[in-house]
Order: structure tokens, then sequence, then C-alpha cells
């Protein structure tokens, strides 16, 4: 699943498979009850939506408007391809339909012969429908005329993290833009957790983050979003589906679903930023296919940190930066679903680094350089080490030595919030 905006399809291999206790169940627990609103969202069938959109600024367009908007669904016009359908770049002005504002979108189109189905394109139209944020793509419209699926939404210029993050050639993500755009994420994943009626988005990844022409990104793609528990409810059992790589180690052995399970995912993509690599890559060797098992245990330290950072960011962030985002994608990525964070408090985090991170750069700690450079080169005078400074506070002096384990400084562990280990009770 996944609308995404670019011409590289989703390499990532998806899975679905029941649960033991069926698809939408809710378990309930002795823990306390909630005290906060449990209106449920409302929900409409395509009966209903055929009728009336019921949703404000949601419009309803004929399978011809859509056909006129991607001038007869041109393969030129094609932006990417996922497990729903096809992506077209489309144009809804005064020749689609009279008196509509010229408007650049997206339309996605159900291949009906694909996995998914009215439920997920259902589930768009009724979450997208009635909510609205800044960092949440907008819903625009839709049609569904006879057995056409589409849905129209706003167009983002700049396509999908994914195709940014794991581009080979041109320009590369800078470590302040990776920063904001996991601030951008974060803060779209809180406001559904922080709902009315909590909402676990289920499909965290980097193609389904996007990106518009200043580089603000935008969570899309809600065809996998359930409601999730109220009152004394611990978790909702569903049909484990989602992207291998991403998903939460609880939820796939059980099909138990939490707001944390989304904090999981959240980590992945972190740490996918923080190294340059896709949580899944089989062209790496055999201990590196599976990102988080092979990176998550050298989040630890800050000289095993400094040889797993995305190479291309040299210079652009202070260890000591580099080691927050570091600790926060290990909790996040903790077995355990209690030790992770809320994602109001990754908000709170990436927040604070977003100007602590550019104060450290400005005032001497500059950005970590992982080779030591011979002197005078690049015409930079070797600095002398300052014997009242700690190594790890030594910023752009912080460098790999070429014997490891000669020199350097020595790391306290990070410590994950809670370290106890989850017992065995686990589409773009």
């Amino acid at each position: 699943m996944g609308i995404c905006f670019s011409s590289v399809k989703d390499q990532h291999s998806n899975y679905t498979h029941a649960s033991p206790q069926g698809d939408d169940s809710v378990v309930s627990s002795q823990a306390p009850s909630r005290t906060s609103n449990t209106t449920p969202l409302a929900s409409k069938n395509v009966k209903d939506l055929r009728q009336s959109p019921g949703y404000i600024n949601v419009s309803i367009f004929t399978y011809n408007e859509m056909s006129l908007a991607t001038k007869h669904f041109r393969p030129d016009l094609i932006l990417g391809e996922g497990g729903f359908g096809v992506v077209y770049k489309g144009v809804i002005d005064d020749n689609v339909r009279t008196g509509f504002k010229t408007t650049q979108v997206a339309i996605k189109e159900l291949n009906r012969e694909g996995y998914q189905g009215d439920r997920e394109w259902l589930a768009e139209v009724n979450y997208l429908g009635q909510l609205s944020y800044p960092t949440l793509v907008k819903l625009i419209g839709y049609c569904c005329e006879d057995d056409h699926r589409l849905l129209v939404y706003e167009y983002m210029a700049s396509g999908s993290l994914e195709k940014h993050l794991f581009r080979r050639v041109g320009c590369t993500l800078t470590w302040s833009r990776r920063m904001k755009i996991a601030l951008d994420a974060a803060k779209g994943l809180a406001f559904l957790h922080g709902a009315e009626r909590p909402i676990i988005y289920r499909d965290f990844k980097t193609s389904n983050i996007l990106l518009d022409g200043d580089f603000n990104a935008k969570l899309s793609d809600f065809g996998l979003a359930k409601e999730g528990p109220m009152g004394d409810q611990t978790h909702v059992s569903t049909r484990v589906m989602g992207t291998h790589g991403y998903a939460a180690p609880e939820y796939v052995m059980t099909g138990h679903l939490t707001a944390r399970s989304d904090v999981y995912g959240f980590g992945v993509v972190l740490l996918e930023l923080l190294i340059g690599r896709r949580a899944m890559d089989k062209s790496r060797p055999g201990r590196e296919h599976n990102l988080v098992e092979w990176a998550r245990p050298l989040l630890n330290h800050n000289k095993k940190l400094l040889r797993i950072v995305d190479p291309r960011l040299e210079g652009q962030y202070s260890l000591k930066t580099a080691m927050k985002v570091a600790n926060l994608a290990y909790q996040c990525l903790s077995q355990n679903p209690k030790g992770r964070p809320l994602m109001s408090q990754v908000v709170e985090m990436l927040g604070s680094l977003q100007t602590t991170g550019n104060d450290e750069l400005q005032s001497g700690e500059g950005g970590v350089t992982l080779y030591e450079a011979p002197k005078g080169t690049f015409g930079t005078p070797a600095r002398k080490r300052d014997p009242n400074r700690r190594d790890g506070e030594r910023g752009g002096e912080a460098r790999r030595r070429s014997k490891p384990g000669n020199g350097g400084s020595k790391s306290e562990p990070m410590k994950d919030i809670d370290s106890s280990n989850l017992s065995p009770d686990f589409v773009t």
C-alpha cells in the first residue's frame, strides 16, 4: 500500500496472515478505565459515499472527471505503483469540473485484481475525510462510480522519503532536513494517537511519508489504519498486515495492536534516516539483511555509532546530537512495548534537537568527521586537543582511528527505558 509519488516502485515485501483471535476483536484486562472521550469516528460505506461525501471539503468525482484530470490515465503521468494500484499526477480545473479552482493532485486508482479492495479504500476515505492536520496528507475527493475506486489527494511535489533517502545518485538529504522530516512524521503519529478515539497508523514506513516542494513531510496511505483500544482495553487484536521490517515484533507474533506498535515503526524509519540503509536489504551480507537486528546493538557506543552513520552526512552533525538520535531510536525499537516512549515524548525530544543541534555546531562542536584528515587539508589548520575537554564532547574533532581500540573515548552505553524482554505469548 502507499501513495509513493515517485517512479520507483516500493521494494519492500509485504505480508498478511490471520491473527489467532481473528480480525478486529478487542481484548480487555484489569487495567484502569480511561476517562478520555471515547466517541468513535463516523464510518460510511460505499452506498453512503455515493449519495453524499458527508465530509467537509471532500468532493465526489465521476470516473470521466478522473480520466480528464489524468489525460485519460496517460502512462507518462504515473507517479508510482503499489499494492493498491497506480498513482497518477493530475490537474483538476475548470475543464474537468466547471468552477473548480485549478489544483494539482495525485490520483490513486484501485487495482481491482490486487490484494486490497473496498475495505482499505473505505478506511482511507473515512479517516482522511474526518481528520485534518498539517502533517497528514489532504484528501481532496474520491470516485466510487460502479466498480471504480479512486482517491484524490493533494500533490506532494518532492515525492516520497524513500525516493530521496535511498537514491544512489544526485543530492542526498542533509542531516537537518532528515531531522525535520522525522519531527514532522512524529507529529503526525502523535496527532493520531491523541485523537478522541486513538488511531493506530499500522503502516509507518519511508514510502508512506510524502514531501512537498519545501520538503515538509506528511503521512499518507491510511488503508491499514485502525481505531485503537479504549477504556480498560489494552490492545486491539487484528489481522497482521504491514511491511516486513517495520512491524513491531509483538504485533507480528500475536496480532495485538497498540499505539506502541507505531512507535516501533517510527524507530525503524529513524534508524533508516540515521544510517541511510533500508529496513530490509538482501543485497547486503547475511547478518546485515535486517537493519534493526544488525544496527540496534551498535547504537550504544559512540565509536561504533560513528562507523554506521550514513557517511554522506559527514560534517553535518555533532557527536552529542547523533548520540541523542541514536538513543531515541534505540528506545523506540525496544522489544518490550512498554519500554518505548510515547509519540508525544518523541516529538518533544526531536523538537529540542532542532535548536540544540544547530547551536552545538555553531558553538564550536563542529560536524563529526569519520576519518582523520591530513594536516592542512582543505585549507583548515589542525586543531589542538583541549586537555580539559572530554573526548565525548569533542564534536568536530571526533575521528575514527586507523587502528580500532587505540585512543578514542570510552562512552557509557545508553540505557533502554525498560530493558525487560517480551515473552513470546507475534501492503504498500
